[in-house]
């Protein structure tokens, strides 16, 4: 009797494999807010700053190219209260309908609270928008930027409320420090002069009375009359350091400090993060970091409070 032979089967069946899951696409305006989605977000979406570094965020005109990001874009986030205008009209003429537009600054305070000043006059209409300069407000854009991501990537959600954490915890030791610097502080020294006028809910928050900007509303340099008014303000209030901008080159500063006797420093930044980008401090709370020092160090200030908080990358 011949027995059968038991073959194996030559036929398997076919392994499914589950396609990578697609990267929301996020397109963020200046770099401030661009690096808050990169310390939450990592390499898990796909980013692009929109306004390169170092450029004037309120004169940028987006590209054509441009158009086709906010086209691609998930989400859309800029700081609103009229800083991003033209671009704000570009993503809302070419984003698809799929995309969402995220306002931070819209988001974060009402009309009521808004400042109106010496570069952002209410005659105008445009408020200040520099709220990220406001570590409180900082904290709000995070926060919203982690609930967007949450809500539109689910399964990463845990991951982007884990790094908003730290990240909030960091942006609350910057925030008392920065209250102990001020304390330090004597009464008469706590006084800004800006170049440009970015400090305006900064110095709300913490104290400090911002007694002027150099840079008209138009965005243009200083007429000599306007000049010799802040020259005579500098004096009466014994400023005993201005404050220009890397963003912002201007000699008329430093003719306003010779007249004066005023220190010229001409290193606050508000929208360019500091370091190249590989630096552990290249983030939002390394640029703080470097301003408060820069700021308290120059207005004769203690400093050593900013030393035990970490600006480095939150996400992995």
């Amino acid at each position: 009797m011949v027995l059968p032979i038991a073959c194996a089967s030559l036929w398997s069946a076919p392994t499914l494999s589950t396609p990578p899951r697609q990267q929301l696409k996020v397109v963020a305006s200046v770099a401030p807010h661009a690096d808050l989605v990169r310390e939450i977000a990592g390499s898990r979406v796909d980013l692009t700053q929109l306004i390169p570094d170092g450029t004037d965020s309120h004169t940028f005109e987006p590209r054509p190219s441009d158009a086709r990001a906010l086209r691609e874009a998930d989400l859309i986030v800029l700081n609103g209260l009229h800083l991003e205008a033209p671009t704000l009209a570009m993503a809302e003429a070419n984003r698809s309908p799929r995309s969402q537009i995220l306002l931070l600054g819209d988001s974060t305070i009402e009309p009521t609270d808004w400042i109106f000043d010496f570069s952002f006059p209410a005659s105008q209409g445009d408020p200040n928008p520099h709220l990220w300069l406001n570590p409180a407000y900082a904290k709000r854009y995070a926060e919203l930027i982690a609930a967007k991501l949450e809500e539109m990537d689910p399964p990463d959600a845990a991951y982007f409320r884990a790094n908003a954490a730290i990240l909030v915890d960091r942006m609350n030791q910057l925030d008392a420090a920065i209250f102990q610097a001020v304390a330090a502080l004597p009464p008469d020294r706590r006084k800004l002069l800006t170049y440009h006028d970015s400090w305006a809910y900064f110095g709300r928050r913490y104290g400090m009375e911002v007694i002027g900007a150099i840079q008209p509303s138009d965005f243009s340099e200083p007429s000599p009359r306007e000049v010799a008014v802040l020259v005579d303000q500098i004096r009466a209030n014994q400023v005993p350091a201005i404050f220009g901008s890397e963003v912002y080159p201007s000699t008329v500063l430093e003719v306003i400090g010779r007249e004066t006797g005023a220190r010229y420093v001409d290193k606050l930044r508000d929208d360019e993060l500091p370091g190249d980008p590989t630096s552990p401090s290249h983030t939002y709370l390394g640029l703080m970091l470097e301003d408060m020092r820069v700021m308290f160090g120059a207005l004769g200030g203690p400093i050593d409070m900013f030393d035990g908080i970490d600006p480095s990358p939150v996400a992995g």
